[in-house]
């Protein structure tokens, strides 16, 4: 059986933002225009999104990689090699091997995983069966924890919804989502996404694993007195190579709640033609905006 993702799989923008806004202001204290007003907000919303996609992907991995009694070990963030965290096994229905509890305790003074991230508290979560059998589900609380700096909080729920030994695929979804920076300043999410395996199945080796993504989601970022809501769609299917870190083809678009989808300060995220780099373009009002994924 192979493996899925290297973590990183979504990009957080390069933009440094001065100033958010709440839905329907017509002016701030800083004399920006309403136009001005859109153009950041609809920026902020595509950075806050692709935030909670890069915190929340981590989270798939490291459910999926914790073991290969519940998925495929080896798979995720955790640094194996100099492990700084410990996991601990619960059988709910002894002695039934499912389900299952997994805690991963990261400790309370910082882990950092192969990725470069500091985290602590504990990641915990409920198998009902191993996720590469079609059926199994696993459903990931959080307690105390924290990548870097920031608290993260809500449900990830992964379920295996393969219809056929041909056919690999999962439902992921994400309820109540809170990430929360020491300011205060946080960003609240939910998402839904269908992750299908499309090339690579007949052979043995990962390294020619492609994937399809779908889905849709949305949420609400506070910095500051300011907040602005915002909605997301995949309008063209991500695809992600098990060789390439980085998304390599797709598109996603950004909303706020209270814009039409025809407006100009849609915000699309555009990942390429299909070549494994770390570019992407991001169009706002017909400017394109090219950025560097994390």
């Amino acid at each position: 059986m192979k493996l899925f993702f290297k973590s990183g799989l979504f990009i957080t923008l390069s933009f440094i933002l001065s100033l958010l806004v709440v839905s329907c202001q017509k002016e701030n204290s800083n004399g920006a225009t309403e136009d001005q007003q859109e153009e950041q907000a609809s920026v902020v919303s595509g950075e806050s999104d692709a935030e909670a996609e890069l915190v929340f992907n981590d989270v798939f991995d490291d459910a999926m990689g914790v073991n290969d009694e519940v998925g495929i070990e080896g798979v995720g963030t955790m640094n194996r090699l100099n492990p700084c965290y410990t996991i601990t096994v619960t059988r709910l229905n002894p002695p039934a091997l499912f389900p299952v509890k997994i805690v991963v305790d990261f400790g309370t003074t910082g882990c950092t995983g192969i990725d470069g991230h500091v985290r602590r508290g504990k990641i915990i979560t409920e198998y009902t069966g191993r996720l590469i059998v079609a059926g199994s589900s696993a459903t990931t609380r959080f307690d105390g924890y924290y990548v870097d700096t920031v608290k993260v909080e809500g449900v990830h729920k992964i379920t295996n919804t393969s219809s056929s030994i041909t056919i690999r695929q999962f439902t992921v979804d994400v309820t109540d989502a809170k990430l929360t920076k020491p300011s205060g300043n946080y960003v609240q999410w939910r998402d839904h996404k269908v992750i299908t395996q499309i090339e690579g199945l007949a052979t043995a080796l990962p390294i020619d694993d492609i994937f399809k993504i779908e889905g849709s989601g949305g949420g609400k970022v506070k910095r500051g007195d300011l907040l602005t809501a915002w909605e997301s769609n995949i309008v063209e299917p991500l695809v992600k190579k098990f060789s390439c870190r980085w998304i390599v083809k797709g598109k996603v678009r950004t909303t706020r709640i209270t814009t039409n989808t025809s407006s100009k300060w849609v915000a699309v995220l555009d990942f390429g033609n299909g070549d494994c780099d770390r570019l992407a373009i991001i169009t706002i009002n017909g400017v394109f905006h090219q950025i560097t994924l994390r």
